[in-house]
């Protein structure tokens, strides 16, 4: 009895097996390149700047800590009140107390001190080459009188920006359970930051040397943390296509990377945060958010391609009756302009879909070529690229006759009009039962009368 049970139990889990299997690649995106791609990164994504396209996202939208990449929006602000006039980039500004607020021990620096007069443009490679987080608190009161000011205004900037995932607690990015992002938000925060020459240049640099100042007679020069650009920290991990962007790491955040790339006229912008080191790696060996970010870049640079998903060529769309119409009752659709995507190269058009919404079932002619009588939508893997108006691809004159025709039949079919013709029939019907009575009446007294009169007389006549 045991091993019949066995045996059923076998089959049964055989059988479930064999029924999962085909759900198991329904559940695909369509594409082996999408489905062969993972990142060794807590959160993660890749993303075009140009057309914002997300080629990859893994946790985009779950809760990390930035580190030091929080140093993009304190640039960011930074240039842009460059940009209103509020300061300049050779304007000298002096490091007060708050120097070091917020900043524990061993945290990046440039070696700033209290009193130290220095300028914008050297605070804002200092921030960005080396990491240093006391210039980020010297820029802070630069561009809003103190740190906590500056901090709102951090926040506020997120919200502009659609980081909603995110929260500033500090201007340098040292770890405060209260401050943090997404990997989507880095990437919007990137994006905006990359628009600004300077911050493209200052994050592109391999080092800088700051000039001596009142409190270092001698130049100092920073160099970049950023392993794809400098081997200056670590080595063997350049990418020849990497234009930036910031480093960051601490122990609650692991280790990040805002990173851009451009090749053949085409740019990315990757975001990797939590990545580990290799276990049991030691020197330049082991950093994953450099080597993941490099491999995602070649991945998006490699296997997509832009594609017409859609355009005025498409055809097997629905056709809307027209009514009235002269020589014909019908019209046929087509999409008006095209939606192009970055996809996967292994994506065919078979694959795509596509979903009609007409405006009407039919529509009364007269109808104008490219009258918008509908839409389309084309999607893939469950994602909408985008909708275009559906619009008749000839004109259709209206037919007079059929339309005087059509206006008379309308008219009568009012409620209004029925009622009305319901009135006078009633009426008419009246009218004619009342004469119909009034008639009966008249002949039946009328003969009576006359004939008594005509007796009278007669016998009258007679005696006389």
């Amino acid at each position: 009895m045991k091993k019949f049970r066995l045996l059923a139990l076998f089959l049964a889990l055989t059988l479930s097996l064999t029924l999962a299997a085909p759900f198991a690649c329904a559940t695909g995106s369509g594409s082996a390149i999408l489905d062969g791609m993972s990142v060794q990164a807590k959160a993660a994504i890749l993303v075009d700047p140009d057309t914002d396209e997300i080629l990859y996202e893994y946790n985009a939208h779950e809760k990390m800590y930035p580190a030091s990449i929080t140093k993009v929006m304190t640039c960011l602000l930074t240039l842009e009140a460059v940009d209103r006039g509020e300061l300049t980039l050779e304007q000298t500004v002096t490091a007060s107390q708050s120097l070091h607020t917020g900043i524990g021990d061993n945290a990046s620096t440039a070696d700033i001190k209290v009193g130290e007069e220095i300028r914008i443009i050297d605070l804002l490679y200092a921030a960005l080459i080396p990491s240093a987080n006391e210039a980020c608190n010297v820029m802070a009161e630069a561009v809003s009188g103190d740190i906590t000011s500056f901090v709102e205004l951090m926040n506020q900037r997120a919200v502009e920006l659609g980081m909603t995932g995110t929260h500033f607690a500090n201007t340098h990015g040292y770890h405060d359970d209260n401050h943090y992002t997404t990997a989507y938000d880095v990437y919007l925060m990137s994006k905006q930051a990359m628009q600004h020459e300077t911050f493209r240049t200052i994050v592109a640099s391999l080092n800088y040397t700051m000039p001596a100042t009142n409190m270092h007679p001698e130049e100092r020069i920073v160099r970049s943390t950023n392993a794809l650009i400098s081997n200056f920290r670590v080595w063997g991990y350049l990418y020849q296509y990497a234009t930036g962007i910031k480093t960051g790491s601490t122990n609650e955040a692991g280790y990040c990377l805002a990173a851009s790339a451009t090749k053949e006229d085409r740019n990315l912008i990757s975001v990797v945060m939590g990545c580990e080191r290799e276990p049991g790696t030691t020197g330049s060996q082991g950093f994953l958010y450099f080597s993941e970010t490099t491999r995602l870049f070649e991945w998006g640079f490699s296997n997509f391609a832009r594609q017409t998903m859609l355009d005025g060529t498409k055809r097997d769309i629905p056709e809307v009756a027209v009514t009235l119409g002269k020589d014909t009752n019908y019209v046929t659709l087509e999409p008006q302009g095209e939606v192009t995507a970055l996809l996967p190269k292994d994506v065919s058009a078979e694959q795509f879909e596509y979903t009609y919404t007409r405006n009407a079932e039919s529509v009364e002619a007269p109808v104008e070529k490219g009258q918008q009588l509908g839409t389309i939508s084309v999607s893939f893997n469950n994602k909408i690229y985008g909708t275009l108006p559906l619009v008749a691809s000839i004109a259709v004159e209206r037919d007079e006759w059929l339309y005087r025709l059509d206006r008379l039949e309308k008219f009568f079919d009012q409620l209004w009009v029925k009622i009305l013709l319901v009135v006078l029939l009633v009426l008419i019907a009246f009218l004619l039962l009342r004469r119909l009575l009034f008639r009966g009446r008249r002949n039946r007294y009328g003969s009576s009368y006359g004939g008594g009169r005509h007796s009278r007389y007669t016998g009258s006549r007679r005696r006389r």
